[in-house]
C-alpha cells in the first residue's frame, strides 16, 4: 500500500505543479480575478494533500497494520477529486452548479485528517 500512496502522491503533485503553471502562465490572462482565485485555492489544496498522500506512504510503512492510515489516504485523494476538480472545473467553465461538490470534497479531506489522527492515537 505504501507504494500505492507513493505513486498516487508524486502523480497529483506534479499534476498540481502542472496545473499551477498553466494556471499562471495560461488562464490568469483570460480568467476573471475571482475565477483566477477559486482555481488557485483548487491548487493549493490539491498540492498540500498530495503531499499528504506523500506522508501517508511512509506511515503505511511504519503502522503497518494500520488500516486507518489507508484509510486516510484513500479519503484525501477522494477530497483532491472532489474538491480541487469541482474548482477546477467551477472556474474553467463557470458552471456554478460543480461548486455543490467542493462541500463533499472538503468533507473527505477533514475525514481523512481525523482517521490519521485516530491512527496516530492507536498506535
Amino acid at each position: 500500500m505504501g507504494k500505492s500512496f507513493v505513486i498516487l502522491g508524486s502523480l497529483n503533485a506534479f499534476l498540481a505543479v502542472s496545473l499551477g503553471a498553466f494556471g499562471a502562465h495560461g488562464l490568469k490572462p483570460v480568467m476573471s480575478a475571482e475565477m483566477f482565485a477559486v482555481y488557485q485555492t483548487g491548487v493549493n489544496y490539491h498540492l498540500f494533500h498530495a503531499l499528504g498522500l506523500l506522508i501517508i506512504s511512509v506511515l503505511v510503512q511504519l503502522w503497518t497494520s494500520s488500516r486507518w492510515v489507508v484509510m486516510a489516504g484513500w479519503f484525501l485523494l477522494a477530497g483532491i477529486i472532489l474538491f480541487s476538480g469541482s474548482l477546477y472545473v467551477l472556474s474553467l467553465t463557470g458552471v456554478h452548479y460543480f461548486g455543490v461538490v467542493t462541500p463533499i470534497g472538503g468533507s473527505a479531506f477533514l475525514v481523512g485528517w481525523l482517521l490519521l489522527l485516530w491512527a496516530g492515537i492507536k498506535a
